[in-house]
């Protein structure tokens, strides 16, 4: 909540949505209520329905997404990309790169992702945008639909999927790092996670009509193996 509300940029409605934890978080959200928009704390079917929530409760032009464990990397974040939406009005997505630390050391970067190198065409190899770094218009949500919640932790690629490569949405890359994410999330947490995630990458394709599969899928490893070696380049 801290990097949110020290971003520069004026004009943000943050949404929290909690999944009733039992926790400290509902009193933590409470110290910084005066600065919040709406708050959802209530069951949910999981992180992707919780994003669903946010979306749906949001009202602002632009949404964005920020899990509970990452934060703005700086306070201009959210205004480098709103200045890139202010360049060229007709952008339905900016995403900018993403740097992953350490979860006991914040200040241990583990992986920078630099995200200038996606291409739509590079969703059927397993290849998506940074989520966490990535701004949609609100109108983009309401043409293709909601994060399905029948995957576990593709639905994120599945929607790139959709915007991208079905919708043919219109995008631009900011060279900046705008969220710093703590490594070891659902998506990296393990072998058997790595291979669920790429599974339902495959799936994602092939149900939106993009022939790929998991051969070529892992084909992008050898390319994430060199971003752990690049851990600098704001």
């Amino acid at each position: 909540m801290v990097s949110v509300a020290n971003q520069t940029y004026p004009d943000i409605e943050h949404v929290i949505v909690d999944g009733g934890s039992k926790d400290r978080t509902m009193e933590i959200v409470q110290e910084f209520r005066d600065q919040l928009g709406p708050v959802i704390s209530e069951p949910d079917k999981g992180l992707y329905d919780a994003m669903n929530k946010g979306v749906q409760a949001a009202t602002g032009d632009v949404i964005g997404i920020l899990n509970s464990d990452d934060f703005y990397e700086t306070d201009d974040a959210v205004q480098a990309v709103m200045d890139a939406f202010g360049r060229q009005p007709d952008l339905d997505i900016v995403f900018g790169n993403v740097v992953f630390v350490a979860p006991e050391d914040l200040s241990a970067i583990t992986r920078f992702y630099r995200a200038g190198h996606f291409r739509p065409w590079k969703l059927r190899f397993g290849w998506m945008p940074p989520h966490p770094a990535t701004f949609v218009r609100r109108e983009a949500y309401e043409a293709c639909g909601q994060y399905r919640l029948d995957f576990k932790i593709a639905a994120d690629y599945e929607m790139f999927v959709r915007w991208l490569a079905i919708a043919g949405l219109r995008y631009q890359w900011v060279n900046k790092v705008i969220v710093r994410m703590r490594a070891g999330g659902v998506s990296t947490s393990g072998i058997k996670s790595s291979l669920l995630l790429n599974r339902e990458i495959v799936r994602a394709c092939l149900e939106n009509g993009i022939y790929t599969n998991l051969a070529l899928v892992m084909t992008k490893l050898p390319f994430k193996l060199m971003e752990l070696w690049r851990k600098s380049g704001r």
